[in-house]
């Protein structure tokens, strides 16, 4: 059986350095073109990495693309990173996934990935980057090969495809005044994340068009999880003047603070209304089935892939289909889906 060949074998047939071949394969634009032909010979003919190495040194092209998702636990991810996944599924580039909850890469290790050819692209789900990173992407030249999905930086150029988060939040608001609701409290999320503070927007716009009675203690804060809901439920539990509906930030969060109301003897819809944020598989099947705002995320993460693909590897494209400028931005739509968590509130 024939040995696999080793990069020194690729030094020797190079007439270089095992330093020279590593770098050629690393950060080929640092080498002569006559020296990256050398390599990319040697490589041929000792069948080292053959596929892969000979194809990132002739086209400088990692044959990747990383997704950052803020909770790979996050059971609202899973169909984004299905569909994005679909997009790249036959193509040139796999897809490589990075939890950024407990390590959040800094834009330092970003820039090296692209600048290593580790990657070719890159598909943010996190939007906890700062402006001045988003700077820095741009300074280094890889920004326009990274797109933004569901969350965002504010003010940054780089594209985005999102749901229209303040319509969602507003349309959850409109569904519980319908139904006779004027007692509505709001959990809103992580203070300083974006998809919070467009809910957050969302919600008091709505409150101020229907001219709402709100409360300060009604307008809750947490994060997108189950425990937050148990936190929150708490808290409504304890106060004098309670409201008669719920808007969460998540549906996470609606299955925590039902579950914890249920426990304390508290019925929904019959005692308290709520309303979900998502529409994670799950929330169908809840009990009570819960009423939520539908992000379509199969879009989402369709089309992050796409427009991502459409900047790594350019072709002709309808006008219609994807914006291609700096600052392109994608809203997808949001629906109201009613189901069991809602109702009038009692007389």
């Amino acid at each position: 059986m024939q040995k696999a060949a080793r990069i020194q074998d690729v030094a020797r047939a190079a007439g270089v350095s095992t330093a020279t071949v590593s770098r050629a394969l690393s950060s080929p634009e640092l080498l002569s073109e006559a020296t990256r032909k050398l390599v990319l010979e040697a490589i041929r003919s000792t069948g080292y990495r053959a596929n892969k190495a000979a194809r990132t040194l002739r086209t400088q092209k990692a044959g990747a693309v990383l997704v950052l998702v803020p909770n790979l636990g996050n059971p609202f991810f899973s169909q984004i990173l299905a569909s994005l996944s679909d997009v790249f599924m036959g193509t040139d580039y796999s897809v490589l996934i990075a939890d950024t909850e407990e390590h959040p890469p800094s834009d330092r290790n970003l820039i090296d990935y692209f600048r290593d050819s580790r990657i070719d692209g890159m598909i943010s789900l996190d939007g906890a980057l700062t402006l001045q990173e988003m700077r820095d992407f741009h300074e280094h030249g890889v920004a326009n090969r990274i797109v933004f999905a569901c969350e965002w930086v504010k003010d940054s150029e780089i594209p985005s495809v999102r749901s229209d988060i303040v319509l969602g939040a507003r349309l959850a608001v409109r569904h519980l005044h319908e139904l006779g609701h004027r007692k509505i409290a709001h959990v809103v999320g992580p203070e300083k994340n974006v998809l919070s503070q467009a809910r957050r927007q969302g919600a008091l716009e709505e409150f101020a068009r229907l001219e709402l009675p709100f409360e300060k203690e009604w307008l809750l804060k947490g994060e997108f999880s189950l425990e937050c809901g148990r936190d929150v439920a708490r808290q409504i539990l304890a106060m004098n003047n309670r409201p008669t509906a719920v808007c969460c930030s998540s549906d996470q969060v609606a299955f925590g603070l039902i579950a914890t109301l249920t426990a304390e003897g508290v019925r929904v819809p019959d005692d308290i209304s709520v309303v979900g944020f998502d529409d994670i598989e799950l929330s169908e099947f809840y009990v009570p089935a819960l009423t939520t705002i539908r992000q379509n995320r199969s879009a989402l993460g369709e089309r992050a892939a796409s427009l991502l693909m459409n900047r790594i590897t350019p072709r002709p494209i309808a006008a219609e289909e994807e914006p291609s400028s700096a600052d392109a931005l994608v809203v997808v739509d949001v629906e109201l889906v009613e189901r069991a968590s809602t109702a009038p509130p009692r007389a």
